[in-house]
């Protein structure tokens, strides 16, 4: 059967909800949320005991079922040791806090990486959260260390940090890199100097200036001219085309601007954010549970893959975004995250347990013109999903 589009009308539903304020509990939910955190407790168990030593959980393949793994350089390394941390907190179950810095022990020499964008991804979402948890200075140290890798990238006079150095690109910087910023703005308030901020504040400012069309919908890539900063290019690596909206895209801008506004108080990132979200929201191709389609332009629509990482990132950035904005407003983005999240959690989504290679959640697409990691769990979608949990236990009233 053919799923529903969402029509303006189930929008307004959802601007109209009442709530005394910003962040007021759905009992429901709760209940939902802390099922699904003991459910991802349980299949993380199962993933230690699965796991060999000496690498870190990826994807399923698609072509044998099985689990698929990296090594500590791919960007995905540090997304397993970040939800153990989560659930560590979670649970207070020392188990996840081995687990953690097992598999975070693997990771901390790419410290001193270079070659990627992708530090914050990788560094900060195991090491962040182990020092916000524990506040021992080690992983200060190697935050700190990571934040002068990845400002190495950065080009001044293109105003942004290099995404990538392969394919035949010039400059290329990805939407995607909006997420690495908050390793630089800890840094800069964690002892690493104003450097740091201003880098991560100047590739805000050229992103909001390049990446984003009038409808404020994001291009995927802009490989711009290294010496003199001007836009060669605008063009998709994972998306449909050049001109689309790619939906994982779109939710790393939204999460990208809410936190830079959260650590500057900039009220340009505030509006950015804020003009995404309106734009994943009243797109007329979002489905009524609101998990995106990979793709918002999608040709197979209503029959295209749905990318379960964008709705998880969404939801995490949704509820954040929520506490900025005037009341109506943040009502209207509480109530989508919170349809966000109790989709995820619905067995639509949400794995058995025991199957699914022991991820927690189903049908994420990582690159579907490369044919990479379709209909698949993945990790980053599991960390952001148990963010947003997380966030809606400690937030909701």
């Amino acid at each position: 059967m053919k799923r529903k589009l969402i029509i303006p009308l189930l929008l307004s539903a959802l601007c109209l909800q009442s709530f005394a304020q910003v962040g007021k509990a759905n009992r429901e939910l709760l209940k939902k949320a802390d099922e699904s955190l003991q459910f991802a407790a349980r299949q993380y168990k199962l993933m230690a005991q699965h796991l060999p030593d000496s690498v870190l959980p990826k994807t399923t393949d698609a072509k044998t079922g099985k689990l698929a793994t990296s090594g500590s350089s791919w960007w995905c390394s540090g997304f397993y040791p970040g939800v153990n941390w989560y659930l560590f907190e979670y649970t207070k179950d020392p188990a996840f806090k081995a687990e953690a810095l097992k598999r975070q022990a693997l990771v901390e020499k790419e410290k001193h990486n270079k070659r990627t964008h992708d530090l914050g991804f990788m560094m900060f979402c195991p090491f962040g959260n182990a020092y916000r948890i524990t506040k021992d200075p080690a992983y200060k140290d190697v935050l700190l260390t990571s934040a002068a890798s990845l400002s190495t990238r950065f080009n001044p006079t293109v105003g942004c940090i290099k995404s990538w150095d392969h394919g035949n690109w010039k400059f290329p910087v990805i939407i995607d890199n909006m997420m690495n910023l908050e390793l630089l703005t800890w840094a800069s308030k964690n002892g690493g100097g104003k450097k740091y901020a201003d880098i991560a504040k100047i590739h805000a400012n050229t992103t909001i200036k390049n990446h984003f069309r009038p409808d404020y919908s994001s291009y995927h890539v802009i490989d711009y001219d290294p010496a003199t900063g001007a836009v060669l290019q605008k063009k998709t690596h994972q998306g449909l085309a050049d001109s689309s909206a790619w939906s994982r895209g779109q939710a790393w801008g939204l999460y990208g601007y809410t936190m830079m506004y959260r650590e500057t108080k900039d009220k340009q990132y505030l509006a950015q954010a804020k003009h995404i979200a309106d734009f994943i929201l009243n797109h007329p191709h979002m489905p009524a549970d609101l998990v995106p389609y990979w793709d918002y332009d999608a040709p197979t629509i209503p029959n295209a893959p749905r990318d379960v990482s964008a709705a998880a990132v969404a939801a995490s950035a949704l509820l954040e975004l929520a506490k900025y904005t005037d009341k109506a407003t943040g009502n209207r983005y509480w109530a989508a995250a919170e349809t966000m999240l109790t989709s995820l959690c619905s067995p639509a989504y949400l794995a058995k347990e025991g199957e699914n290679n022991d991820f927690i959640l189903m049908h994420s697409v990582g690159s579907l013109p490369h044919n990479s990691e379709v209909d698949v769990p993945l990790t980053y979608a599991d960390y952001y999903f148990v963010e947003a949990l997380m966030r809606y236990k400690q937030w909701a009233k």
